[in-house]
């Protein structure tokens, strides 16, 4: 019998209310049994706020005024309901779920009205994704109101959380592979490896179920892109040689934008650190691909950088130009010439190499593709010899350096110390704006004071950490006004609170202590450094991180933090 979204709804109700990791992962692994194998993926995905598989995320592109105005169609009740409960709870979801309530919505009695199932939930989702051209905004708010009126007031709360991404349950990606492993009666590590390979956890869930046996073996799929390995930071040259105990790769980093290159004959397909297809945006880097790679089949990283006529890095902001047709915003691409440099390879003919040391993946590299494409790289255990590298890299325009352990094999989706980031000013933050202030003087009429957060790890949470008016040209803020415009959630004379979508890269002098915000932290001094059109709201900074640096500050000052 197919299961209810009703179940569904209910479960994350409780996971949602559960501070127990192990208790919240038993919940979810008792539901996953009970599963039929043709809906274990869309539960996952589900579960994790994803309408579709995270290898296939194609865009439902629906904003929050257009469920806005099926809300209000649909409950006719005063919206101030609304507005107190989100409020109150800062989630959009619990605020429908309180609209819904009140207004007591049922389209049909509760004895004629079709449950929704979680097989038709998805189906109805494929069909808003799939509607586009001319009408398509109307034809979307329709089957939008045809599928919450079905929907009860809990329903409706993870219905909402589902089109707008924010789950916000705690329960991340690490916990679902526990889940899976523990429903099923799988080795974690064994799980971990093949979402790894697969690049979805939910059909990940779907074989575990039905075909375990075959876990342990699966390798990579070319098209089907995997998540990137991450960096931790560091603050010298000299903590990346302790921690790697000597001999260490240092290689530029460049101020660009990551992409994991995929061929297979003469296809190439050029994917961005969200696992988005960009391919389109990046036709030179495709062809580039096509003459300089021997290989027949095979994944690459590397990093992509825009250029001025002498071959000077210019600023990352006018390579995501690039991307904006994929990222739904209006095409504006400018033909700026761009640079690739590749610096890892995942996989070759066949053959997966993530566990091969790093000095392996980049001999193999090199063999079939040449020096050309590959990023600067000097090995070394000198201090002096690296720091003379890392002023070379900043004369030539770029970022910094990263630090690579030469025998560290490449994990996909996990940040550690064997890659460090190493930059000569204190590391920038990736945060979402949350919320806009309109401006005073010529600033009248546009949102240009942002606020700002970051996620905390434990529950999902967005904590503010304070707001800015600084960093972006008039130009940017007239577009950024417009962008946030269209992801209001409430709104009164100064203030508009937004859906969390859009990410900053965020500059500042010093993490000081705030009785202002409840992460109880404010940056000082911030100012927007980019708009990262490449990131989304699941990919920016912790809180946790955010106290790192906090303590860290104090521990170089050598003063009490409470001064």
């Amino acid at each position: 019998m197919p299961t209810l979204f009703k179940n569904l709804a209910e479960l994350l109700e409780k996971v949602e209310a559960t501070k127990k990791r192990t208790q919240t992962v038993n919940m979810v692994a008792d539901f996953l049994k009970t599963l039929e194998p043709g809906e274990l993926e869309t539960a996952v995905s589900m579960i994790l706020g994803r309408a579709f598989p995270k290898w296939n995320q194609k865009p439902l592109d629906v904003s929050w005024t257009t469920l806005n105005a099926v809300f209000r169609r649909l409950t006719r009740v005063d919206w101030s309901v609304f507005t107190e409960a989100f409020s109150n709870t800062g989630d959009i979801g619990s605020a429908a779920k309180a609209l819904f309530e009140k207004a007591n919505v049922r389209r049909q009695t509760t004895l004629t009205r079709q449950q929704l199932t979680i097989a038709e939930v998805r189906n109805s989702l494929e069909v808003i994704a799939d509607t586009s051209g001319s009408g398509s905004k109307e034809k979307k708010q329709r089957l939008i109101e045809a599928l919450f009126s079905q929907a009860d007031p809990v329903e409706a709360k993870y219905l909402v959380k589902i089109f707008t991404g924010e789950m916000r349950t705690g329960f991340h990606e690490g916990l679902m592979e526990q889940a899976v492993a523990k429903a099923f009666d799988v080795s974690p590590k064994v799980v971990q490896h093949a979402n790894m390979a697969l690049g979805d956890i939910g059909e990940t869930a779907e074989l575990a179920k039905t075909g375990k046996q075959h876990l342990a073996n699966l390798g990579f799929k070319v098209f089907r892109p995997v998540k990137p390995m991450l960096a931790q930071v560091a603050d010298k040259i000299g903590e990346a040689l302790e921690v790697h105990g000597g001999q260490t790769a240092f290689e530029y980093k460049y101020d660009g934008a990551r992409v994991q290159i995929h061929k297979q004959g003469e296809l190439v397909k050029v994917f961005s650190r969200r696992l988005t297809d960009v391919t389109l945006s990046l036709p030179e880097i495709v062809e580039t691909v096509r003459q300089s790679v021997k290989a027949d089949s095979t994944i690459m990283e590397g990093e992509v950088i825009a250029v001025d006529s002498s071959g000077f890095p210019i600023p990352f902001q006018h390579l995501m130009r690039r991307f904006k047709r994929v990222h739904g915003i209006a095409d504006t691409a400018e033909r700026i010439p761009l640079q690739l440099h590749l610096f890892d390879l995942l996989y070759l003919n066949g053959k997966n190499l993530v566990g091969l040391p790093y000095t392996e993946r980049r001999k193999i590299l090199e063999e079939n593709v040449g020096k050309i494409h590959l990023t600067e790289q000097i090995v070394t255990d000198k201090n002096k010899v690296a720091n003379a590298f890392l002023k070379e890299a900043l004369d030539a325009g770029h970022e910094g350096l990263m630090a690579k352990k030469l025998d560290s094999p490449y994990t996909p989706g996990t940040r550690g110390k064997r890659w460090f980031k190493i930059k000569t000013v204190l590391e920038p933050l990736d945060l979402v704006i949350t919320a806009a202030e309109y401006g005073y003087g010529r600033r009248h009429g546009w949102l240009s004071d942002y606020y700002f957060a970051a996620r905390d790890e434990e529950t999902g949470e967005l904590l503010e950490l304070g707001k800015t008016f600084k960093g972006l040209t008039d130009a940017e803020i007239i577009e950024m006004t417009k962008r946030l415009k269209g992801l209001a959630i409430s709104e009164d004379r100064w203030r508009v609170v937004v859906e969390p979508k859009v990410v900053v890269e965020v500059a500042y002098n010093e993490i000081q202590r705030s009785p202002n915000y409840k992460s109880r932290m404010a940056l000082r001094f911030a100012r927007i450094m980019r708009i990262r059109d490449d990131k989304g709201p699941e990919d920016v900074d912790t809180i946790q991180r955010v106290r790192e640096i906090y303590e860290k500050q104090f521990a170089k000052k050598g003063r009490y933090k409470n001064e």
